[in-house]
């Protein structure tokens, strides 16, 4: 009896959470970049708003692991869902602002596949010559490349008819344009006055491999995976065990209005102590520290290796030329940096889904673990992990959440910012959300999972819910002594004079001291030795002075440079 009271209690729930989340499960596609894909703004056509969306499968590619690829071009009305028939494209594929092929193709189902085979040593000019294309001509669409065969689906790619495309393409890493111009629809010989023009972009990954001497002159290896563009520059810092590199990019603001994100990985073997499994991080770019949520640490592909994703949004972007100014415009690279933490121990909680016909389990469970420092009054930042039933992180997940207290009161909803296409998409199958939680006691969080991918796959789909217990919270970050006593500007005034080289370090020395004397900067006790001198200090102190005096970063951030300084004897404090 008591077993059916249970069982009865959770449908209830289930229950109950669908009548929460008022979204329909029957979407619109969603107009967002997704991993390995893009579908591009809808435009007029008739009665119909039709768009096209670009989809690679495999959908997340790495430069020399692939013989071939797919590229699916779908032309559809986004109002029904529904395809067009007898489409004659135009495709051109671009990267760094050349082209590399273009061709026209016919399709009878409004799905168009090309096969895409890449393939170096070409050294002809233009490029574009170097691609090789395969198929026939269509006999009612001129020029346009056909293949006879069974039309083609996610199951049948190697055997269906479709043309193909040998060349530069994917060759490389980076941020690739795939335009479309549809020339002809409904029939191949209604060629349309004005064709409807769309561009797309897909991710190509491509890793380097680097290595730095930890402190004890270990040899440790690091992988970066880029997907946006060739990285350069690599450096390990020893002080605070950092890693930065940079790489081309155009903060030009509209250029930055057609990023949807910019994806960087950082592989560090987890047996180096400071980025083990467990670790937080800070990232940097440009030398503004980013937000908590573009960072997400990844222990769990690998059994040896952590893998920390920079994941920087079109919002993260503007936010960073906004702090720095139209003087970061014209600079042509973006600098990342990423700085380890102290290990957090979590607390975690870990569910499945069920779908919501038969409340049947699926295959997908969903762990969400907070660090306890966090608590009662305060946005607590929440890592959401979604797996497989082989324990694989879900790429690309799209979901929703609401949060109530533990009377039934809704404190927190997120389903996206896109009231047409709800949910919040986690690329890389983990995300962090901020919820402000009022009073410490219980809380229940109910998830939904639309599905994955741009066509919304319901493979793991489905509902569930947890009880999570918030305690008061606690604060242990250095700042919380420093923000109590106001750091007078004229500090930042001699900081940032000091980096100019202004004023000598003698000048900039007296500032340091009155904030000791003061109480306001705390140095551990050490040994310091009689040497002082420009020579000796390192010139990331000096870039920390500049960035801290912009409000680039914060002062704990500068105060840790100065302790480093005095703790190496290479500054000397007459206290």
């Amino acid at each position: 009896m008591k077993e059916f009271s249970v069982l009865y209690n959770k449908i209830a729930l289930l229950v109950t959470i669908i009548g929460i989340f008022t979204i329909p499960f029957l979407l619109p596609n969603a107009f967002a970049h997704g991993l390995g894909g893009d579908q591009a703004p809808p435009i007029s056509f008739g009665d119909m708003e039709v768009t096209v969306r670009t989809q690679l499968s495999p959908s997340d590619i790495t430069v020399g692991e692939i013989d071939s690829a797919n590229m699916q071009v779908r032309f559809f009305d986004t109002l029904t869902d529904t395809n067009l028939d007898k489409v004659t494209y135009r495709v051109e594929v671009w990267q760094s602002g050349e082209l590399l092929a273009r061709n026209l193709f016919y399709d009878t189902d409004g799905r168009l596949d090309v096969k895409i085979k890449p393939k170096t040593g070409c050294n002809k000019n233009p490029i574009e010559t170097c691609t090789i294309y395969g198929g026939s001509e269509h006999v009612s669409a001129p020029g346009a490349l056909y293949v006879q065969g069974a039309e083609c689906t996610d199951d049948n790619l190697d055997i269906c008819g479709r043309p193909s495309m040998t060349g530069p393409i994917f060759v490389k890493g980076g941020l690739y344009k795939i335009r479309v111009d549809i020339e002809a629809a409904t029939s191949p010989t209604v060629v349309l006055a004005n064709p409807l023009s769309y561009e797309t972009f897909v991710s190509i990954a491509q890793e380097q491999n680097f290595s730095f001497q930890s402190a004890n002159t270990e040899e440790i290896p690091v992988i970066v995976k880029t997907y946006y563009d060739e990285v350069e520059n690599f450096d390990f810092n020893t002080f605070d065990n950092s890693i930065s590199f940079d790489m081309p990019f155009n903060w030009n603001p509209s250029y930055i209005d057609q990023v949807q994100v910019v994806h960087e990985e950082v592989r560090v073997p987890k047996t180096f102590v400071p980025y083990a499994e467990g670790k937080q991080f800070k990232g940097y770019v440009n030398g503004v520290e980013i937000d908590q949520r573009a960072l997400l640490n990844d222990p769990y592909s690998y059994d040896d290796t952590n893998i920390v994703h920079f994941l920087i949004t079109k919002n993260e972007l503007q936010k960073i030329n906004e702090k720095l100014g139209s003087s970061n415009y014209d600079n042509p690279k973006m600098d990342l940096k990423l700085v380890p933490l102290a290990k957090v121990s979590k607390s975690s909680t870990e569910f499945y889904l069920v779908d919501t016909t038969n409340y049947e389990k699926v295959p997908t469970t969903i762990n969400i673990s907070w660090d306890g420092k966090y608590g009662a009054n305060q946005d607590i930042p929440f890592e959401f992990t979604f797996f497989n039933e082989n324990r694989e992180l879900i790429k690309d997940v799209r979901y929703a959440y609401v949060v109530f207290d533990e009377f039934d009161k809704e404190i927190a909803r997120n389903d996206g910012t896109d009231s047409i296409n709800p949910g919040i998409v986690g690329i890389e199958g983990l995300d962090i959300q901020k919820i402000y939680v009022p009073s410490a006691g219980q809380i229940r969080v109910d998830i939904l999972v639309y599905g994955t991918g741009l066509d919304f796959n319901p493979t793991y789909a489905g509902i569930g819910s947890s009880i999570i217990e918030i305690g008061p919270g606690s604060s242990t970050s250095i700042l919380t002594a420093l923000e109590k006593t106001s750091i007078p500007s004229w500090i930042k005034n001699n900081a940032e004079w000091w980096a100019a080289g202004q004023i000598d370090d003698d000048s900039f020395i007296q500032g340091i001291q009155f904030l000791i004397k003061e109480d306001i900067l705390k140095i551990p006790p050490t040994t310091q030795n009689s040497s002082s001198g420009s020579n000796d200090i390192p010139s990331w102190i000096k870039n920390n002075a500049e960035w801290w005096a912009a409000g680039q970063i914060d002062d704990d951030s500068f105060i840790q440079g100065i302790q480093f300084l005095i703790k190496e004897g290479i500054m000397r404090i007459q206290s």
